[in-house]
Order: C-alpha cells, then sequence, then structure tokens
C-alpha cells in the first residue's frame, strides 16, 4: 500500500511549515501541534482506506524537487513521526511502538520537480514481504 505525503504542511491558513527535523527543532511545541494536527487531517483520507493492522514496515521515499543535496533523514523522520502517530490516532494501529513496527527504510527516490513528496509503502510484514523487501533493496543499491 502506497500514500503519498507532502513536503510542506500548513501551520496556518496562510503560512506553511516545511517536514524537516531542522524545523521541527526550530519551532514551538503549540505550531508543532498544529502542523501535525493538519498533516494528520491532510492524509486522513489516505489513512482510512487502509485495514487494521498488527505487525508492519514502513519504507519512506523521498522524492525532491530541486537538484540541491538534502539529509534523508532529516526530511524522512518526521514524516515517520507524523504518519505513525496519525496511524495510531485513526485507528489502523494498535500503537507505533516496536512491537507493531519493528521495521522502517528511509530511501532516496529522486528528483522530482513536478511533485516533490515521499511515498510510504507500508508492508504487513511476514516471511514474504521481507524477502520482497530484501529484493527491492538489493535491486535498487546492490544490483547492476
Amino acid at each position: 500500500m502506497k500514500l503519498m505525503s507532502p513536503l510542506k504542511i500548513l501551520c496556518s491558513k496562510v503560512r506553511s511549515w516545511i517536514l524537516n527535523l531542522n524545523s521541527y527543532r526550530n519551532t514551538h511545541y503549540r505550531v508543532l501541534n498544529t502542523c501535525k494536527i493538519n498533516y494528520k487531517k491532510y492524509m486522513e483520507r489516505q489513512i482510512k482506506k487502509l485495514p487494521y493492522m498488527d505487525k508492519i514496515a514502513c519504507i519512506y521515499t523521498a522524492y525532491n524537487g530541486t537538484k540541491r543535496s538534502f539529509d534523508l533523514g532529516n526530511v524522512c523522520a518526521v514524516h515517520e513521526k507524523f504518519f505513525e502517530d496519525a496511524m495510531v490516532e485513526l485507528g489502523k494501529l494498535p500503537d507505533d511502538n516496536i512491537n507493531h513496527i519493528p521495521l522502517v527504510i528511509y530511501m532516496y527516490g529522486g528528483l522530482d520537480k513536478d511533485k516533490p513528496r515521499v511515498e510510504i509503502d507500508i508492508l504487513e510484514l511476514n516471511k514474504e514481504t521481507i524477502d520482497n523487501i530484501v529484493k527491492m533493496l538489493y535491486n535498487k543499491y546492490g544490483g547492476n
């Protein structure tokens, strides 16, 4: 199951906020809470289509809108926090701890000037999905 997450979210009627750890650490907690609520509202339609799951892996793939280099962890960490909290709050996951999300992967998807985003792949964990994850990673990073 693939979901699309924006790189920016509204934190007020006119001001947007970049989902990035650099922004996160410099933002007042009340503004962060508003951003998190707005993120959940933005993602709710996609999340509501998901079935209830108990144990999943999440793969966060960032697509940058410019050729500028960025720290993948800075971008994906905030998406991970906001998204996984929204999954729990919307009743699709019992909790977002290691018992229910034991595997998280961050990947760089490439340049997409028209639609910068973070794609979130959710896989229910079992032997078949773990094998598929290993194959996907090998094909992307280990194969020639």
